[in-house]
């Protein structure tokens, strides 16, 4: 079973792989794929329409169940290979190892956010951004630019300590667990990670930067652990609610997951801690 690890304390060997996985998924055009899936969802996810991957309650297990396809891609290209999460409340600078250049690279050039160094760079050539919102072709990132500070724990200990999973109206105006973590109420967690990191994270492409799924996991992993504080409870909304995923759907594009199937991540991988 696969275990995913704090970023930190990967040893040289699981980064190599890691970054070797992620350059043989880009190479074969599976790596777009998943960068398209996304920004489809960005496009169509709305405060008062269909909504399934991001404004709503299915935000957590429709990202669980995404995490989850790519990880089975890179276990495809390297059995050995599980998803690093990226504590930000711990690696919080542009100088913590995660942007160092034999992992993620760092932070963009000023002129144009173009990252410069890393296996990711646009000089080795191994990662066009061929999915994109404008006409850059390169990675672009602008660490701490877009929000001076990334969120603290004791920005993550108020949301945990929230007892209601989510509530009407089911969008970015709700209030309980799911929105705030997602970041349009409150404290701003997810979200504000996006714009600090800035470059495509900024955007609906934000795959096309590696740190995506590394921020996403960390994400799955202060999920998973307000469901162990609060086992009581569940996953709303349950039945009957225009325009969002309740808990027995099954969630788009797969068709084969509802959140019910989702809310026990460790018959998939466990956490290090």
């Amino acid at each position: 079973m696969a275990v995913r690890k704090n970023q930190s304390t990967l040893t040289a060997d699981e980064k190599r792989r890691f970054v070797a996985a992620l350059l043989e998924l880009k190479r074969s055009g599976r790596y777009d794929e998943f960068v398209t899936t996304h920004n489809a969802f960005i496009v169509s996810d709305t405060d008062n329409g269909e909504r399934t991957g991001h404004r709503s309650p299915s935000f957590l297990p429709w990202h669980r169940r995404f995490l989850l396809e790519f990880e089975r891609a890179l276990q495809s290209v390297d059995a050995s290979v599980s998803l690093p999460y990226w504590d930000w409340t711990v690696d919080r600078t542009p100088r913590a190892s995660l942007w160092a250049p034999d992992f993620l690279g760092g932070t963009g050039r000023e002129r144009d956010g173009r990252v410069t160094d890393g296996p990711f760079s646009a000089s080795g050539g191994n990662w066009p951004v061929n999915v994109r919102v404008d006409s850059r072709t390169f990675l672009r990132r602008s660490l701490g630019s877009g929000t001076r500070e990334l969120p603290t724990r004791a920005d993550v200990e108020s949301v945990l300590s929230m007892s209601t999973y989510d509530m009407a109206p089911w969008n970015s105006g709700s209030d309980g667990f799911r929105n705030h973590l997602e970041g349009w109420r409150g404290v701003n967690l997810h979200n504000r990670v996006h714009v600090w990191v800035g470059g495509q994270m900024a955007t609906g492409v934000s795959p096309n930067d590696p740190v995506f799924w590394l921020h996403h996991a960390y994400i799955d992993k202060l999920w998973a652990e307000w469901q162990r504080r609060h086992p009581g409870s569940g996953y709303l909304p349950a039945a009957g609610t225009p325009n969002v995923i309740d808990l027995n759907e099954t969630m788009r594009p797969w068709h084969d997951m509802s959140p019910a199937d989702l809310l026990d991540h460790t018959p998939h991988y466990t956490f290090d801690v």
